[in-house]
């Protein structure tokens, strides 16, 4: 097992072994959004105070979801390279980044779509929202201090340092509408006791959810893979590879 991760850690080798699981991921991932988004959007009953208008939430709720743990996964990654200096994981911190923003934006649009019926308004200084979107800053000033920063090793280290710091906006996110008193409502899902949710409606979610988080899988590994060859581009193996491919 040791050996497998070993191995796995070393560019060459991580490159190959992600080209082989992509396509499986994706396929996954699409079949599981198409069961959510056909179960939820479709067969779903309409809610009994919302209507029709509940149905945003098989995609609202699995983009908050991916929000805060494409946020954890690009953190650890960056403390991993930090730390320990495996080049590896801080590709995955960078190639994170992006798709976490993009979550993250998704999550606020579709809330400010959602509320405007039913709160009347587009936008309030909820705390669940403003932490949300300080977390979508967050993510762009990963991005922006890698950018801004030439060498590499200086940049993974600056974007380490702002990626851990930002970790304590998780949990104010996700426990602000227990700690203060917001217009966002409370957990239905990751409730101690049964979902405040009927089973027709929850199970689609979880699909959607569980397809949200096999697609950033397979998304990230192909953009470590990119990544992977640009910081690689000088070494035998890539050289090699690219003979491979121009051949076919």
């Amino acid at each position: 097992m040791w050996k497998f991760i070993h191995r796995l850690a070393s560019p060459k080798h991580f490159y190959r072994i992600a080209g082989k699981w992509i396509p499986w991921l994706m396929a996954a991932a699409v079949i599981l959004i198409a069961l959510g988004f056909y179960g939820g959007l479709v067969k779903a009953p309409a809610d009994y105070q919302q209507g029709d208008s509940f149905r945003i939430i098989y995609l609202h709720v699995p983009a908050a979801w991916m929000s805060l743990f494409i946020y954890m996964v690009m953190a650890t990654s960056a403390a991993i390279g930090l730390i320990w200096k495996i080049k590896l994981a801080d590709l995955f911190a960078t190639a994170s980044a992006p798709i976490g923003a993009s979550f993250t934006f998704l999550a606020l649009v579709t809330g400010s779509i959602w509320g405007k019926p039913m709160w009347g308004t587009w936008w309030v200084w909820d705390a669940r929202l403003t932490s949300e979107l300080l977390l979508l800053f967050l993510y762009l000033g990963f991005m922006g201090l890698q950018a801004a920063i030439e060498d590499r090793r200086n940049a993974a280290r600056a974007g380490a340092v702002l990626a851990i710091v930002g970790v304590v906006n998780i949990p104010i996110i996700h426990y602000s509408v227990e700690w203060w008193n917001t217009l966002h409502q409370g957990p239905t899902v990751t409730r101690m006791d049964k979902p405040a949710m009927h089973i027709s409606m929850l199970i689609p979610l979880l699909q959607a959810a569980a397809g949200f988080q096999i697609y950033y899988f397979a998304t990230v590994l192909m953009r470590v893979r990119s990544l992977v060859l640009q910081q690689e581009r000088r070494s035998g193996w890539v050289r090699e590879l690219l003979r491979e491919e121009g051949v076919r």
